[in-house]
């Protein structure tokens, strides 16, 4: 394992190399003794997993291949992300999330407890790009929240408690609590009978 910084990895984890924690921010670089990544007990790190500096995540976490975790993220308990999915920097996860293959998380998102995450989801956070990093307006998707495979979600968006996101939608407006998200721009319906249980 590669390590910037200073690290701090709970008992059982399983480490397949390499792996590198603790890496520089553009803000740590030149600095010694910075503070780089905790991680709780039991986890896995599968090989090419990049995780920056100022992290924190905690028990019976798993990543599959070619993760990258960027500065100043915080992720709960029983989170797992998916082979080359990228999580930018000052995002919070929650506990038992799922996040899989390929999902791009952005700058600034909030994604709670119980999420499930579809291959090759897309979360953004700026509306107009290239706009100024101040601007940037990361989407918060609610506990209980499923979205699915190549779902795109513009900036700011809220995906509420128990909402659903269909596969191949683009959410262009907060998505109600409950509710099902259709189409590109995605159009709201009441969720199918047994969906979420």
């Amino acid at each position: 394992m590669i390590e910037y910084g200073r690290n701090a990895l709970g008992e059982g984890a399983t480490i397949f190399e390499p792996v590198t924690v603790g890496f520089p921010s553009r803000d740590r670089m030149g600095e010694d003794g910075y503070p780089g990544v905790t991680i709780g007990r039991g986890a896995i790190l599968r090989s090419g997993t990049i995780i920056y500096c100022d992290v924190v995540i905690g028990d019976s976490f798993q990543t599959g291949h070619n993760v990258l975790i960027r500065e100043k993220t915080t992720i709960g308990d029983r989170v797992a992300i998916g082979t080359a999915a990228v999580i930018e920097g000052d995002c919070t996860i929650g506990d038992d999330a799922r996040l899989q293959s390929m999902v791009y998380i952005p700058t600034g998102a909030r994604i709670g407890n119980r999420v499930f995450i579809g291959p090759n989801a897309v979360l953004t956070n700026d509306r107009y790009p290239p706009g100024p990093r101040e601007g940037l307006c990361g989407p918060v998707i609610e506990d209980d929240a499923v979205i699915g495979a190549n779902a795109t979600i513009l900036p700011g968006i809220v995906v509420g408690k128990g909402a659903f996101v269909a596969a191949g939608a683009v959410v262009t407006k907060d998505v109600p609590p409950g509710m099902l998200a259709v189409g590109a721009p995605a159009r709201f319906r009441p969720l199918p009978p047994g969906a979420g249980q």
